[in-house]
């Protein structure tokens, strides 16, 4: 479970807002330097023969052949590699948007915290999904073997947890609208991906609601910029689940 708890310096107002003022504002360490990794990896990738960036990708992918065979390390790789470039043009610049306006308000820790807990716990309950799948004969071998890389579990993971950023009254259709999109997802792409949609945007609201009700997060009133960010988050969310 993930705890957005503040820091000692901010216990009394209740926030973890870093408090900065002025351009401080945007010193966005994991937010630049997250991007910066995508971008960087997909113009390599983008230089490639086609065999090779296939090869690659299936290397870096978090599927059910890798995970049985010890390579735990993919569950940080996966998350750097998008695979499509031409997705990639799309996806960063919405991106961006997402991560700011998380490190805005949560703090660096915290969107790791968030954005691993969605993108790692959807990847293993998913691929122990498939391994039951699998080992009772409801779907093929050949799934074992599936590329599973992408922004998409952690990115979901942090748009579930923006729960905790929206006024009373506007939560519980927060959490409704996007568990809704996340199962129309599922019935309409039937894919593993898709349930690991859901997965991450259940483990995002676990952790809004985690910080609300048990750790007692109180947080300011969204800025209208800050309303615009999670304006754009919203837009990759709804193409990350049914785009």
């Amino acid at each position: 479970m993930v705890v957005l708890s503040a820091p000692a310096s901010e216990a009394s107002s209740g926030q973890v807002a870093t408090g900065r003022r002025g351009w401080r504002r945007f010193l966005l360490p994991v937010t630049y330097a997250y991007v910066a990794a995508l971008i960087a990896v997909a113009v390599s990738l983008s230089v490639m023969t086609d065999s090779m960036q296939n090869k690659i990708v299936l290397h870096a992918s978090t599927n059910l052949h890798n995970l049985l065979r010890g390579h735990f390390g993919t569950l940080f790789s996966s998350a750097l590699v998008i695979g499509d470039n031409s997705a990639a043009l799309v996806i960063i610049p919405l991106l961006v948007s997402l991560l700011a306006l998380a490190e805005l308000r949560f703090g660096a820790w915290q969107v790791i915290r968030i954005f691993l807990a969605g993108h790692i716990g959807a990847t293993l309950l998913v691929a122990l999904g498939l391994w039951v799948a699998v080992e009772a004969g409801w779907l093929p071998v050949d799934i074992t073997r599936a590329e599973d890389v992408g922004i998409s579990y952690g990115a979901l993971a942090l748009i579930g947890a923006f729960f905790a950023l929206l006024p009373h009254r506007w939560r519980p259709t927060w959490a409704i609208t996007w568990l809704a999109v996340a199962v129309a997802g599922v019935v309409m792409g039937r894919t593993f991906t898709n349930v690991g949609h859901l997965l991450a945007v259940s483990i995002g609201l676990l952790a809004g609601f985690w910080a609300l009700r048990i750790r007692g997060l109180a947080l300011p009133k969204l800025t209208w910029f800050e309303t615009g960010l999670l304006i754009v988050a919203s837009a990759l969310g709804y193409l990350l689940l049914v785009g």
